[in-house]
């Protein structure tokens, strides 16, 4: 009966919480995306939209969606040289991230997501992770400007994966908080 009281009590202390601390803002964000060890793709440009939800001061959950159109790559073997188309990848997902309040923060972020890589002869959907750090500058209330590195691994049939490196810029801001 302790235990339950306890729980309880637990409970309605971490929803008061949840009621009180929330926001929910929209994003967008720009950068490059980098095949990491790939000799059949070069890097290229990405970009997307946020969809940052503060849930309580310290976690963020963060639904998104991004596409990217990868460079070809030309490659030269035996004194022939062929070039490979590079993939058109469109992802959705969502991250979580430990953000640490003030105008300032240095967040990590970890999360889960599908991507879908495209190119002439082949178009298929992956499960992908995300991992990485960011760096959150806010200028003025409801703002927030964000630099982030991050590596994202899409895991392929048969246990073999492709990484890439993305390094992005974007802007969010706040709609409105939650009482």
């Amino acid at each position: 009966m302790r235990r339950i009281l306890a729980l309880m009590l637990a409970t309605m202390v971490l929803s008061a919480g949840v009621v009180h601390a929330g926001s929910v803002g929209i994003g967008a964000f720009a950068g490059m995306s980098i095949p990491v060890l790939q000799d059949d793709t070069d890097s290229g440009a990405l970009y997307g939209v946020r969809v940052p939800v503060k849930l309580v001061p310290l976690v963020t959950v963060e639904p998104y969606y991004a596409a990217s159109n990868l460079g070809d790559k030309t490659t030269t073997v035996a004194g022939l040289s062929y070039t490979r188309q590079g993939f058109d990848e469109t992802a959705f997902g969502a991250n979580a991230m430990l953000t640490m309040g003030g105008p300032v923060t240095f967040y990590p972020l970890a999360g889960i997501g599908q991507t879908k890589l495209k190119r002439d002869g082949f178009d298929e959907s992956f499960t992908s992770y995300n991992v990485g750090l960011g760096l959150g500058i806010s200028p003025m209330p409801k703002v927030s400007i964000h630099i982030r590195g991050e590596l994202q691994m899409v895991s392929l049939d048969g246990g073999t994966s492709r990484k890439f490196g993305n390094a992005t810029i974007g802007a969010s801001y706040a709609l409105f908080s939650m009482p």
